[in-house]
């Protein structure tokens, strides 16, 4: 039966842990996942999960760690003796010790380090630090399972008992050349079908998708999503195999960034949770309403341009607002197509095809909503030629706006800046004020003011 946490087994929790009944405790929360147990732990105040994360095992706590909110986790570790946090580290993966080790100061990271009993385990975490986390080195984990390919298969086997000891799941056979290269990859099946004094160069298979260490993480993702992978090998800048990247990893960096670009699609600067504290939510989202400050400044300015206007036509004043929702809505629409086209790497083919593309598809969308207004202007009587002004105005501005949500995420991808950016309060302000100028600049020329 599915895990439901309800408020009566929370009250238990939190009236087991007042009477310090570790026994009681241990024994409710024997049978429960991992993810379970970090789902409980964020019901309770930190000293309260901090004691639960004391009475359980490591084997247990150290994956319910990794459930957690990065805040709460973090409060958590502070609560924890150097000791304590290196016990949970001994029963990570390493790519999981390296994300917790780099969650803490440096004063107490060394600390952590120098408590973990592995030596190895320890050495593989601190190098795993040295790699951007965004990259394919600070993704992957250590553990794996190679054979060499001059290896029999008998001694092939042997060899893979001892490792897959310490690898949670075996994805892959890796096969190295005795200095360690990789050469390719061992199907389980053709080891298993094999005489045991086979060599393994003769069974194994020479193709093999990979990336290096300083392949960026949306990269590895499109690799392991194009070709369906559950795993795919690291190797440094010598070819050697250095660790693997397994899809839940790659799943939770998709999210992460996908987190991160809807949050900058919604003009927040930064990731924030909604129970950060109030001035880490201010710092998050000032910066882009002062930009809309501004840009809807601009606007009055050019609207005070065009004073003349609206005293001879003061209809006008009132399609503004019309103008401006429809360039913004245009352009977002279009910045996140091209955003989410990029970031599956589908857009692809010459820049004018594309232009023209956008340009066709604008008239047609522009055409169609300037006919409606024409049409509502004939039904509530309005002159015809403030109507078909405001048509004309409503064509021009959607082309205008279409052109800069396509081609702005792309210039700013090509400079290496996240095309995210474009898909918010960006757009939405620049087309309002490129918007609202058209809009008089046309009025002005076919009303003739």
């Amino acid at each position: 039966m599915q895990f439901q946490l309800t408020s009566e087994f929370i009250e238990l929790i939190e009236q087991l842990i007042a009477n310090k009944d570790g026994n009681a405790l241990k024994e409710t929360l024997k049978e429960f996942h991992f993810a379970d147990i970090a789902e409980l732990l964020e019901e309770l105040n930190h000293d309260e999960a901090t004691y639960i994360i004391k009475l359980l095992g490591s084997d247990i706590t150290s994956e319910a760690l990794m459930e957690l909110d990065d805040d709460f986790r973090e409060r958590i570790l502070e609560n924890l003796s150097p000791q304590e946090i290196a016990d949970e580290l001994d029963e990570m993966d390493t790519d999981d010790a390296a994300d917790i080790i780099a969650e803490l100061d440096e004063d107490i990271q060394q600390k952590v380090i120098e408590k973990i009993e592995d030596e190895e385990h320890a050495a593989d975490i601190v190098d795993l630090l040295r790699y951007d986390e965004d990259s394919a080195g600070g993704l992957m984990a250590k553990e794996l399972v190679r054979v060499k390919e001059t290896w029999t298969v008998a001694g092939c086997v042997r060899e893979m008992r001892r490792q897959a000891e310490n690898v949670t799941r075996v994805h892959s056979i890796y096969v190295t050349n005795k200095e360690g290269k990789l050469t390719g990859r061992l199907s389980l099946k053709d080891l298993l079908t094999a005489a045991e004094k086979t060599k393994i160069s003769d069974v194994f298979i020479p193709k093999v998708d990979y990336v290096t260490v300083h392949t960026e993480g949306e990269e590895v993702a499109r690799i392991m999503q194009k070709y369906d992978l559950e795993a795919i090998p690291v190797v440094d800048e010598q070819g050697i195999l250095v660790g693997r990247i397994t899809i839940d990893d790659i799943v939770d960096f998709i999210k992460e960034e996908a987190e991160k670009d809807y949050q900058m699609a919604a003009g927040i600067s930064q990731t924030v949770e909604a129970d950060d504290s109030v001035w880490q939510l201010t710092r998050a989202r000032l910066p882009w309403l002062v930009l809309g400050l501004f840009g809807g400044l601009g606007s009055v300015y050019i609207m005070q341009g065009f004073e003349e206007a609206l005293e001879k036509f003061p209809i006008l004043f009132f399609f503004t607002p019309l103008i401006a929702a429809m360039a913004g809505n245009v352009g977002v629409q279009s910045s996140a197509i091209i955003v989410q086209g990029l970031a599956n790497d589908n857009v692809k083919g010459s820049l004018f095809n594309r232009l023209v593309k956008e340009v066709g598809l604008a008239l047609i969308n522009g055409t169609a909503l300037g006919l409606l207004v024409i049409i509502f202007g004939f039904i509530v009587g309005q002159n015809q030629l403030v109507s078909i002004t405001i048509a004309i105005s409503m064509l021009s501005v959607i082309i205008v706006a279409a052109l800069i949500g396509t081609f702005v995420p792309i210039i700013l991808h090509k400079r290496g800046i996240d095309p995210a950016i474009a898909t918010g309060p960006f757009i939405t302000t620049s087309n309002d004020i490129f918007g609202i100028f058209l809009f008089f600049y046309i009025s002005k020329v076919v009303l003739g003011f």
